[in-house]
């Protein structure tokens, strides 16, 4: 007589209750994985990866050349431009097109303003 079958005709034998079975608490790795990357906060940083990534794609290559995201921080992109003359013209004449190609490439929830910074 196996050991667990033993304590189950003591367990019947006595009157006591049985033992309930736990169901099943797995889940898949797709379903896991962005609750595990929320968790840990990863999730923002892996957005603002592809937002550093598409960057070049999306401003041109010049413009790419003589700046750099730096950070992506509660849906505001932070850009390091090297020249005065390049900020003026990014804040002042192309912030509102380079937006409208973020939100339309990321969503407006990802970003919602782009600010340039000389440095």
């Amino acid at each position: 007589m196996t050991p667990s079958l033993r304590a189950a005709v003591i367990q019947e034998w006595r009157g006591l209750p049985e033992k309930k079975a736990r169901p099943d608490q797995w889940e898949t790795t797709g379903l896991l994985l962005p609750k595990l990357m929320q968790k840990l906060g990863l999730k923002e940083r892996l957005r603002e990866s592809e937002v550093i990534d598409a960057w070049s794609s999306i401003v041109g290559e010049f413009i790419a050349a003589h700046s750099t995201p730096v950070a992506l921080r509660e849906g505001v992109l932070y850009v390091r431009v090297l020249q005065p003359s390049l900020h003026y013209e990014l804040e002042c004449v192309a912030k509102t097109q380079v937006l409208r190609k973020l939100k339309q490439r990321f969503g407006g929830k990802t970003i919602r303003d782009v600010r340039f910074r000389v440095g």
